[in-house]
C-alpha cells in the first residue's frame, strides 16, 4: 500500500502493522506454520541491504511460482505487492527504489546455495512428516527418474556432459534427477542431481541408495522395475523403510524358482523368499556382509488386461493389495509433469552451476507450495488432494493470493477462504472410461536453415560457354 508523503509517521516496511500486511508473509505462515519462519521479517538480518538473503529466497520462490518470470517481473511484482519484505531503508521508504534488476541479479549470485538448501530442506521434510499414513501409520514416497536438458554454458557442460554418439558429442548439458514423491499429496522431497553422462555419471540405482536417507521414518518406497534390484532394497531396508518394488519378466522368474509357494488364488500367487545378493548383486553393493539376506514376498498378480504383474516386497500385504498399492506409482508421472511443465523447471535459464542448483531447489519449494495449498483446498472440498487440478490450484493461488495488492488483515483471511474454496472446484473431470490415446511417433522438421550447408554451383570454366537451353 502506498503511503501518502505528507503523512509524517512512515510505516517501516520491515514491521507491519495490524491493518497492513504483505500477502507473501501471510501465505507462507499459512501454508508452513514452521518453516517460513526464515522469512520472518523479526529473524531478518539487521543491516540496510535491500534485498538480503532472506528477501532474494523468497523472490527465489515468487520467480518459480511464476512459472519461471523474469527478474524484471519479480522485481515489480515485489515492489508493488510486497513492499513489506524489504528491510527498514530510507530508499524503501521514500518509494525511491529503482525497478532495475541489477541489485537483485547480484543479490541471488551472493545468496548462499547453503542457505538455500537449509530452507528447501525444511519445508520438505515438514510437508513429508504431516503426511497421511496409509498402510499400517506408514507413508509411501514414489521414486522415478527425469532429466533436464540445461543451457549450453561451458560450465554447465563440464558439469553435465551432453550425450554423444558417432558424431561427436551434442551441445545440451544434461542433469538426471531422481525425485521422491509422498503419494497422498504429491509433495516432493529435494531430487538427488548428476550427471547422466560422462566419467561422473551416475545410475538412478546410486541415486537411490542416498535419497532413501531422506525419507521420513518407516516410510514405504514405491519404485518400478529400474529399482527392482537388490542393491536399492538393501539400502531402503538399511534406512529402516520397507519396500514395493516391480521386477522385471526374467528377474522375477530366476528368484521364483527358489521361492516357496505361500498363497495362490483365481488371478494371483504370493512366494516367500530368503533373497540372498547374486554375485553382481555384491559387486554393485559393496560392504554386503557373506550372509547378508533380505525376507521378501515374490507377487504374481493377473491384470484385467491380461499382464502379469511381477512385485518384491517386504511388507506382509498378500497380493491383490500390493498390485492396488502399485497401481498408485503413475502418480509421480503426473507430479513430474507438473514440476518440470507447469511450473516450467525444465527451463531453467541459468548460466553456472550454482545458480542452476539455486533455481531447482527453489523450483521444488514452489511446487510444494502449490501442493500444500492444493491439500488444504482438499479437505474443504472432502476429496483426495489428487482429484484436484493441480495447474488449476496453481492458477488460483497466484490470482487470488499472490497477484494482489496489500490489505488488512482481516481482509486477506476473507481472500484466503475464497481463494481456498475456489480451488476445491478444481476439480478433474470423472470419466467413465480414462482417455486413449494410440501411440504414434510424429517426424521432427528441421527448426532452423540458419545453419544449413549451401549447395556450390558449378562455374563454367573462361573457354566453356553454356550450351543452350532445349526447347520445350
Amino acid at each position: 500500500m502506498n503511503v501518502p508523503p505528507a503523512q509524517s509517521n512512515v510505516r517501516s516496511p520491515s514491521q507491519p502493522s495490524e491493518e497492513e500486511i504483505a500477502s507473501s508473509l501471510r501465505l507462507l505462515e499459512k501454508i508452513l506454520p514452521e518453516p517460513h519462519t526464515a522469512l520472518d521479517p523479526e529473524a531478518r538480518e539487521a543491516d540496510q541491504i535491500v534485498y538480503s538473503h532472506a528477501v532474494t529466497l523468497w523472490m527465489f520462490i515468487l520467480q518459480r511460482l511464476g512459472s519461471g518470470k523474469s527478474l524484471s517481473e519479480v522485481v515489480a511484482h515485489v515492489l508493488a505487492h510486497d513492499r513489506a519484505l524489504f528491510p527498514d531503508n530510507k530508499r524503501v521508504r521514500e518509494e525511491t527504489l529503482s525497478d532495475n534488476t541489477g541489485a537483485f541479479s547480484r543479490a541471488r549470485k551472493r545468496l548462499p546455495l547453503d542457505k538455500i538448501v537449509e530452507f528447501s530442506r525444511r519445508v520438505c521434510d515438514y510437508l513429508g512428516q504431516i503426511s497421511e499414513p496409509v498402510m499400517a501409520g506408514r507413508r509411501v514416497f514414489i521414486l522415478d527418474g527425469t532429466t533436464i536438458t540445461l543451457p549450453p554454458t561451458k560450465a554447465l557442460q563440464k558439469a553435465y556432459p551432453p550425450a554423444s554418439n558417432q558424431h561427436g558429442p551434442a551441445v545440451w548439458p544434461i542433469a538426471r534427477l531422481l525425485v521422491a514423491h509422498e503419494m497422498q499429496s504429491g509433495c516432493a522431497l529435494l531430487p538427488q542431481v548428476d550427471p547422466m553422462c560422462g566419467e561422473n555419471k551416475a545410475s538412478e540405482a546410486a541415486q537411490a541408495h542416498r535419497i532413501v536417507t531422506q525419507l521420513p521414518a518407516r516410510s514405504i518406497v514405491l519404485a518400478d522395475t529400474n529399482f527392482g534390484i537388490y542393491s536399492v532394497a538393501h539400502h531402503a531396508t538399511r534406512a529402516g523403510h520397507a519396500f514395493l518394488f516391480r521386477l522385471t519378466k526374467s528377474r522375477h522368474q530366476s528368484l521364483r524358482k527358489k521361492a516357496e509357494l505361500m498363497d495362490e488364488g483365481p488371478k494371483h500367487k504370493t512366494y516367500h523368499l530368503r533373497w540372498k545378493p547374486s554375485r553382481q548383486d555384491r559387486q554393485s553393493t559393496p560392504g554386503l556382509a557373506p550372509e547378508a539376506s533380505l525376507e521378501v514376498v515374490l507377487h504374481e498378480v493377473e491384470l484385467d488386461s491380461g499382464v502379469t504383474l511381477c512385485l518384491i516386497s517386504s511388507l506382509e500385504v498378500d497380493g491383490p493389495s500390493s498390485a492396488n498399492l502399485y497401481r498408485r506409482r503413475y502418480d509421480v508421472e503426473f507430479d513430474i509433469r507438473d514440476l518440470k511443465i507447469t511450473l516450467d523447471a525444465e527451463n531453467i535459464r541459468a548460466k553456472s552451476v550454482e545458480m542452476f542448483q539455486k533455481e531447482l531447489y527453489t523450483s521444488v519449494v514452489a511446487y510444494n507450495l502449490v501442493a500444500q495449498f492444493r491439500r488444504q483446498a482438499a479437505v474443504i472440498g472432502r476429496v483426495p488432494p489428487r482429484r484436484l487440478s493441480f495447474k488449476g490450484v496453481w492458477t488460483t493461488l497466484k490470482y487470488r493470493l499472490l497477484f494482489q495488492r496489500e490489505c488488512t488483515v482481516a481482509e486477506w483471511f476473507d481472500r484466503y477462504a475464497t481463494a481456498l474454496d475456489r480451488a476445491s472446484k478444481r476439480k478433474h473431470p470423472q470419466r467413465k472410461q480414462p482417455r486413449s490415446y494410440p501411440r504414434k511417433a510424429h517426424p521432427r522438421g528441421q527448426k532452423t536453415t540458419k545453419f544449413a550447408k549451401a549447395q556450390r554451383t558449378k562455374k563454367p570454366l573462361k573457354n566453356e560457354t553454356t550450351p543452350p537451353e532445349k526447347p520445350k
